[in-house]
């Protein structure tokens, strides 16, 4: 009965929010992510389901489920690939069938939102991209920026001398691991539920995540500072299975593909006004933001990072470190 229940929860909030008109729609597609309905991607998605049902004349109906409503992350993606979901918002995960997908996520490879759009809009993205459609089945439409991770701290961190053997929780990435303990802090993997308790207790003293979720954790109750590392610059796509798509008509495949560029301007938008609104809000709870040696930090990062990733991408990451 539970399971009942939950299902048709499910589908109410879908119709609620879905863009197509009722009734009228020939093509339904169920958008599933993990991200709550005050989150940018999910605004972001649905303004791709309104552009969709617009291009297509209302043919196309968006059907939008936030909060893991049709399931996690990996469960989406295997979803796809059999066909009983039709898309998601998903990045590095990917590489688990495509390692190019790794590139999404590289510490210090991108030390600007411009840098990072060169690469992930260019010759190296469109790789990726073509990687993912050939082995895992999946199609992206579009590409959204996620904030920058920074450390946050109990004493200033201006340099890589400054963390002298910081405790400090990392999520449980090997890359992340071995690129904090290069530059001097002694990293600890956690489950992300852990942390605000082992800052409290002292267990660690520091840890690096974006604004949004430093914000929503509200690590400001247990950290001083918020020190502008800005060591992982990451994208992540709306992205479609492609047994999916390949069931639309030519028609419907141009507008899928046209709503993606429009959602993914609009998300930009919303991503930068928010970046800036985070930091006013992590102010106002009495965070101080400390100005970074970045240049120091990825000189010292460099080589852990080459050791560390994957040898199918240490060429492609060797190429993004010398465009700077």
């Amino acid at each position: 009965m539970l399971k009942a229940l939950k299902l048709t929860t499910a589908t109410v909030v879908a119709t609620l929010i879905g863009a197509g008109a009722a009734g009228a729609a020939e093509v339904t597609l169920k958008l599933g992510h993990l991200a709550n309905e005050q989150n940018v991607w999910h605004k972001a998605s649905l303004k791709f389901a309104e552009e969709a049902a617009k291009l297509s004349n209302g043919r196309i109906e968006v059907k939008v489920f936030p909060n893991e409503m049709l399931g996690k992350e990996m469960d989406l993606i295997n979803g796809m690939q059999l066909g009983t979901v039709d898309m998601t918002i998903t990045g590095e995960s990917l590489q688990n069938w495509a390692p190019m997908s790794a590139l999404l996520a590289i510490p210090y490879a991108y030390t600007s939102l411009e840098q990072m759009d060169k690469v992930a809009s260019g010759e190296i993205g469109k790789k990726i991209e073509d990687e993912i459609v050939a082995k895992a089945r999946i199609r992206p439409i579009a590409y959204f920026a996620r904030g920058p991770r920074e450390l946050t701290s109990n004493r200033p961190i201006k340099s890589p001398g400054d963390l002298n053997g910081l405790k400090m929780r990392v999520p449980n990435v090997p890359l992340f691991v071995s690129v904090w303990r290069a530059l001097g802090a002694a990293p600890t993997p956690m489950a992300f539920s852990e942390v605000f308790t082992s800052l409290q207790n002292g267990t660690i003293d520091a840890q690096e995540n974006p604004l949004a979720l430093i914000k929503s954790a509200n690590f400001n109750e247990v950290q001083k500072y918020v020190n502008l590392t800005d060591h992982v610059r990451s994208w992540i796509y709306l992205a479609i299975g492609e047994r999916s798509f390949g069931k639309l008509s030519d028609a419907d495949k141009k507008a899928v593909l046209e709503a993606g560029k429009r959602a993914q301007a609009y998300e930009r938008g919303l991503f930068l006004e928010d970046e800036k609104q985070l930091e006013a809000e992590l102010k106002a709870k009495g965070m101080t933001f400390v100005a970074v040696d970045t240049a120091a930090f990825a000189s010292k990062a460099k080589d852990a990072v080459l050791a560390g990733v994957k040898p199918e991408v240490k060429d492609t990451v060797a190429k993004i470190f010398e465009m700077k």
